[in-house]
């Protein structure tokens, strides 16, 4: 059973219920820093952190916190751990911290991390929230790095520029130049770019839900005509 409910919250964070594709959670963060991979990476990897602490912490003091100041509570766990999610990116990713800009403190106001902490975190053991706020985490930073890789591919004709700035020194020589002697496509990466292209995911996954539906349905057995009963026969017949 612990099992199954795993998978059924891996199913929802990754795609069922994804905060990005199906909630519309978190969209100014969304748009407006997915312009590069480097960029959605980062911001990525700091809400899945922030997500996953919060679950954690939230679970931990649920049966200490009386409903009156709930909320309150909340938000003051979420704007704690985001501002040590924002001191390490100075610490650590000091350039990136500089390029992403409010975008990092505005993590505090992302619905998905107040919605997970009341919905789930406060009504659930440690194990599965953290499992909880993993996965819808990790469901919000893969919309994120798919629309900043197609976003810097279309836009400027390159893949995982600049990601020095996140990962140092080491990944300097990590960007794929795909189209030579390319000309930057503004629209893309201005925030109509953003649009555009969310928009383009959100139909490509109702597009396949669709088409699995379809099959599910093909594979169901039909239903019995209207109106058809079945005899039962008893005796012999002869």
């Amino acid at each position: 059973m612990a099992d199954k409910r795993y998978a059924e919250l891996t199913a929802d964070g990754l795609w069922h219920n994804n905060p990005g594709l199906v909630q519309l959670l978190g969209l100014c963060p969304l748009l407006g820093v997915s312009s590069s991979t480097v960029n959605a990476l980062g911001l990525g990897i700091a809400t899945i952190l922030v997500l996953v602490s919060s679950n954690v912490s939230v679970s931990l003091i649920r049966s200490a916190v009386t409903p009156a100041v709930r909320l309150p509570a909340f938000v003051m766990i979420i704007a704690s751990v985001t501002t040590c999610i924002e001191l390490l990116m100075q610490a650590y990713t000091y350039e990136l911290f500089l390029i992403l800009g409010i975008f990092i403190p505005l993590i505090v106001t992302n619905c998905a991390i107040l919605g997970r902490a009341d919905a789930f975190a406060a009504k659930n053991p440690l194990l599965p929230s953290a499992v909880d706020g993993f996965m819808m985490g990790l469901g919000f930073a893969l919309v994120l790095l798919v629309l900043g890789m197609l976003r810097e591919l279309v836009g400027q004709g390159t893949l995982f520029a600049n990601m020095h700035l996140l990962l140092g020194p080491v990944a300097k020589g990590w960007t794929w130049v795909l189209f030579p002697d390319y000309k930057e496509v503004l629209f893309v990466i201005l925030p109509p770019g953003a649009f555009l292209f969310m928009g383009l995911l959100i139909a490509l996954k109702n597009l396949i839900d669709s088409h699995i539906k379809a099959r599910q349905a093909a594979h169901e057995p039909a239903p019995a005509a209207a109106g058809s009963k079945r005899v039962r026969v008893t005796g012999t017949i002869n």
